[in-house]
């Protein structure tokens, strides 16, 4: 019977039965509501506010309030508040320092060396490695633009500080 009914339908028998159950929970919830629920009618209540309105406005004429709410005047180093929440140490943090220009033979590099590259970090250092290991050598400049991590600006950047021997 699912199947013809499918059939003239046109849905598979999976979204029939998905239909059917769908209607037949709609055709029982309808039931239950109309039989089995009294639809009492809450009358409405006004609710008196007065109490509530009188601390707010009464808030107004407080200078204490008005002075901690005026936080314009201050001038505040934002960058400072940040820091200040910060657990983290940034007295151990290593910054790179940049080699020479055309210092760096892209060919011998080790690994410390490509890392003090800008731009350059560990994963990419190990890219360049692993290329380097597969293809020999580096003939050209421009062929770090097939390893992995490295575009045409990170490149620009790097540019200047290597060489091809």
């Amino acid at each position: 019977m699912l199947k013809r009914l499918s059939r003239k339908i046109g849905l598979t028998q999976s979204e029939l039965k998905i239909s059917l159950f769908v209607i037949l929970v709609f055709l029982f919830g309808l039931i239950y509501k109309v039989f089995f629920i009294q639809n009492d009618i809450i009358p409405y209540q006004n609710f008196d506010y007065s109490d509530e309105d009188e601390k707010f406005f009464s808030s107004d004429k407080d200078t204490s309030l008005i002075n901690y709410q005026k936080s314009d005047d201050k001038e505040v180093d934002y960058k400072q508040e940040v820091l200040d929440f910060n657990t983290r140490s940034f007295d151990n943090i290593q910054k790179k320092t940049l080699p020479a220009e055309k210092s760096i033979n892209l060919n011998t590099a080790k690994f410390e060396e490509l890392v003090n590259l800008p731009g350059i970090g560990e994963k990419t250092a190990q890219n360049i490695i692993e290329y380097r290991k597969q293809h020999k050598r580096f003939g050209n400049i421009n062929e770090l633009l097939s390893v992995k991590g490295i575009g045409e600006a990170k490149l620009a950047k790097i540019k200047k500080y290597i060489f091809i021997d």
